[in-house]
């Protein structure tokens, strides 16, 4: 079976952000989620997300994870 590791993102009031730079990618692992998030959140904070979480094959392994570290 193979897993699919995902993330949703939230706008400072807790509702759904989509589109640019957001991804609907499923990631093989877990550890390829946590990469490419590395890699993209400042942009994802620049496009109003404020926290993301991460799921795996659709159940929720951590988050809301805050992207403003000053809260």
């Amino acid at each position: 079976m193979t897993e699919a590791w995902t993330w949703t993102y939230e706008d400072a009031d807790g509702g759904a952000v989509t589109g640019e730079p957001t991804s609907e990618t499923a990631f093989p692992t877990q550890s390829d989620a946590e990469n490419w998030f590395g890699e993209v959140w400042r942009e994802l904070a620049d496009a109003g997300v404020a926290a993301v979480t991460l799921h795996r094959d659709g159940d929720k392994v951590y988050g809301p994870m805050r992207l403003d570290p000053s809260v």
